[in-house]
């Protein structure tokens, strides 16, 4: 396995954003990033993970990069390579730094060495490529490994952390245990929630970036509500013919593609039928996602408040095999479709579990996008969460959202004024009680959808994400 490679990347107009955002806001990110131009005199920036489809931190970079790369600015993207092994102990990290055991495998001395062994090679193999004087941002604990090596070459490093938990509870302390001393000497680490700072990385160094979405991308662009069905009943997510209407999309080329292949979905019986009132969770297979409580919570609701049995739920995912750096997807959809299995009858008609195909990740951005427009309500009932990017695309598309009052979900959502935030993730009634008051009242509904919208336009769009890593970027610089 060759080690570490490069993503080809697009350069997209700022040019964009003029319409969409505050004049303010456009005029400052458009000095922000010359500003930075100018800091880096043609060297260059490069952001470095461990996956480049598959998961919101690739779907960030993806765009932020191409916007940053069409104002002058060389930036780059790099992907590290690794072995299931190595997956499994940052998939372990990745539950510590949630307050999770995953699956409660010691990270002591022999995960250290085989953390190592996967990043020794990676860095060697970016060493070739990388100068000093460049600017690297890692993402993630897969990454961090990486930074003092980097660092004793004359690059500026950044690390990012996307995770994190509220509480130094014995777990996330043992992540942090792991990682601090790696990130614990770069000038400059980002979290997306300030209480994810952990005590030993509280020194002045770390502060606190929200992360985007693209408007632009093919899961966020406009689509017309006959393309939309068009590619539902595609993908095999709704019932009806595929040929009413166009399935079309728009690729990171500005090319046209069209939606031909179909999700792999277990239900019990047909497709909901397209005006069927749908319930939405779109995430990856992950525990912390709580599948079975959204399940639950569904088979509550229908029994209190959906008489008509006309409402449907799709708990909608990533095909498994085209995710590299999670390991655990498939296991926990095994045990997902075993609970699923263990409702009865009625309920497992209405319940549909949805793997999206990944061959084509801007057909799989398509298909997400056209999922979330036709939803009458997006939940995000995570038991931890760092911050809930398929939320946010819904609150763009004006959909009432419900969501659990964890994590950086808290910070996206108002309570009462652009979504309802349930207090505990684990009541899955108090989720049946906020889906009776959602579906049952359209004008609320359409409010907390309206003014989804205008918070994401205010606060979560790629343009003001990309303005605050390069502001913090020259600071470091000058």
């Amino acid at each position: 396995m060759s080690p570490l490679s490069q993503v080809d990347l697009r350069s997209y107009s700022l040019e964009r954003f003029r319409e969409v955002v505050a004049p303010p806001d456009y005029e400052r990110a458009l000095g922000v990033l010359e500003r930075s131009r100018e800091l880096l005199g043609g060297r260059t920036v490069w952001h470095v993970n461990s996956t480049a489809e598959g998961g919101g931190v690739a779907e960030m970079l993806r765009s932020l990069l191409a916007y940053a790369r069409g104002t002058g600015i060389d930036a780059r993207w790099a992907v590290i390579e690794g072995e299931p092994e190595f997956f499994r102990i940052t998939k372990r990290l990745h539950h510590a730094l949630h307050d999770s055991t995953g699956d409660g495998s010691p990270l002591g001395a022999q995960a250290a060495r085989a953390y190592g062994d996967v990043l020794t090679p990676n860095i060697e193999a970016f060493l070739e490529d990388v100068r000093p004087g460049d600017a690297v941002f890692l993402h993630d604990p897969q990454t961090a490994g990486m930074a003092p090596a980097l660092m004793a070459h004359g690059v500026t490093v950044i690390w990012r952390c996307h995770i994190g938990t509220e509480d130094l509870t014995p777990e996330a302390e043992g992540g942090w245990s792991f990682l601090a001393p790696h990130v614990r000497d770069v000038p400059l680490r980002i979290f997306s929630r300030q209480a994810y700072v952990p005590p030993v990385l509280d020194d002045g160094r770390s502060v606190v970036v929200q992360p985007s979405i693209d408007a632009f991308s093919a899961k966020n662009e406009e689509q017309a509500e006959d393309v939309t069905r068009a590619i539902l009943a595609q993908s095999g997510l709704i019932k009806g013919p595929a040929g009413d209407g166009p399935r079309s999309f728009t690729r990171e080329d500005g090319t046209t593609g069209s939606v031909e292949r179909q999700a792999s979905v277990l239900r019990e019986g047909e497709a909901p039928d397209r005006d069927d009132p749908l319930i939405v969770q779109v995430s990856r297979w992950d525990p912390l996602k709580d599948h079975g409580g959204v399940m639950r919570g569904f088979a509550s609701f229908v029994e209190r408040c959906d008489p008509d049995g006309r409402s449907q739920l799709v708990l909608a995912g990533p095909d498994v095999s085209g995710v590299t750096d999670d390991p655990e997807g498939g296991i926990v959809l095994e045990e997902l479709k075993a609970e699923w299995a263990a409702f009865p009858e009625h309920l497992r008609a209405r319940m549909h579990l949805a793997s999206l195909p990944m061959d084509d990740v801007a057909e799989n951005a398509a298909m997400v996008n056209a999922l979330q427009r036709h939803a009458s309500v997006i939940v995000q009932k995570s038991l931890r969460e760092g911050f809930g990017l398929t939320l946010t695309e819904a609150m763009w598309k004006s959909r009432p959202v419900i969501a659990s009052r964890v994590g950086g979900l808290q910070d996206q959502v108002v309570h009462e004024e652009d979504g309802l935030l349930l207090d505990n993730p684990a009541d899955v009634e108090a989720l049946g009680d906020a889906l009776c008051r959602v579906m049952d009242d359209e004008e609320l509904a359409a409010e907390l959808g309206a003014n989804a919208k205008e918070r994401v336009r205010a606060n979560f769009l790629g343009i003001r994400h990309l303005a605050q890593y390069h502001d913090l970027l020259n600071g470091l610089l000058a």
